[in-house]
């Protein structure tokens, strides 16, 4: 009752929605890069929208199915194909028993997540199935899937009810530049005026330095009044440092808890499934918002989410 890994891809981790309430212990919270996007796999696979997915980054893992489940891929398109046949994105698909999963490159994006009917069998621990790989814990054994790692499954299913109709569209969609919605702060104050407006005014880069820690991005400087160090403070996922050297940082999953640089904005959660499928290369542009608009966006989506839950129950 299990999938064997024949080959693991670039990074293929186990995360749900990440490890709540240990951030004061120095605990990150890791969980997957782009929450929505693991929310809607569980959702087409059945499954509550905390459970446990893979999280592929790139090149994703070959997989044997010793025992027939369930399958939805949603996020990025790193090309699925099931026994050398493509399969569908963002759709539920009976997988059978002896059948290989594999992804042929990245078409769209970079991070893919596969939800499993009935959960992956894979202890809880402190309160999550998240893998959190620099302190070596959760997930599978505390570290990515390596060749020849076995995982069971919990309950698995040889189809759900309504098939036909656990279908969704993709969401995400290449663009020449990516618009990342922000709110000001905490230490908007700590940069010039003309600092802010070299932040919204102009384009980043991606760099290849980007890893679910962190995504470092190059472009114009943005100016200090005196400079980038302050008494280390709390760090959440989406705040954009920006060091001394004025180029900006955005804070990922694994994040550390803590952190001594000014932090001029933050993502908005609305928009982690963009700022999840970025790769080197990628251009980006910040806009800022109101609080009270991203926390709109952000109700809005979880009550689509509800909803869409209970159709696919």
């Amino acid at each position: 009752m299990s999938i064997t890994v024949l080959n693991p891809g670039l990074l293929t981790t186990v995360q749900d929605q990440g490890r709540i309430g240990y951030q004061q212990f120095g605990v990150s919270v890791s969980g997957v890069m782009d929450p929505r996007s693991a929310a809607l796999a569980n959702i087409l696979a059945g499954c509550g929208q905390g459970e446990a997915v893979l999280e592929c980054t790139m090149m994703g893992p070959q997989l044997q199915f010793d025992k027939g489940n369930v399958i939805a891929i949603t996020g990025g398109d790193l090309g699925p194909t099931l026994d050398g046949k493509a399969i569908p994105n963002y759709q539920a698909v009976a997988v059978k028993a002896g059948q290989v999963l594999k992804f042929t490159a990245p078409k769209a994006g970079c991070r893919a997540f596969i939800a499993f009917t009935g959960g992956l069998d894979i202890p809880v621990t402190m309160g999550s199935r998240s893998t959190y790989m620099k302190a070596k814990i959760g997930g599978y054994q505390g570290r990515k899937l390596e060749k020849g790692d076995v995982i069971g499954f919990r309950a698995p299913v040889d189809t759900l009810p309504r098939m036909e109709d656990r279908v969704l569209s993709p969401e995400f969609v290449p663009k020449p530049v990516y618009t990342l919605r922000v709110v000001m702060g905490p230490q908007d104050d700590y940069f010039t005026d003309s600092g802010i407006d070299t932040f919204l005014s102009q384009t980043y880069t991606v760099t290849p330095e980007f890893d679910r820690m962190g995504c470092r991005l190059d472009g114009p400087a943005i100016a200090h009044k005196e400079g980038g160090d302050i008494i280390s403070d709390g760090i959440a996922f989406g705040a954009i440092q920006v060091p001394s050297a004025g180029t900006p940082i955005i804070m990922l999953g694994d994040r550390q808890t803590t952190g001594g640089y000014t932090k001029i904005a933050t993502v908005i959660t609305a928009d982690f499934r963009i700022l999840a499928q970025l790769k080197a290369g990628d251009k980006v542009q910040f806009v800022k918002v109101p609080v009270e608009y991203a926390q709109g966006l952000l109700l809005a989506q979880r009550s689509a989410l509800k909803a869409l839950s209970r159709i696919n129950a």
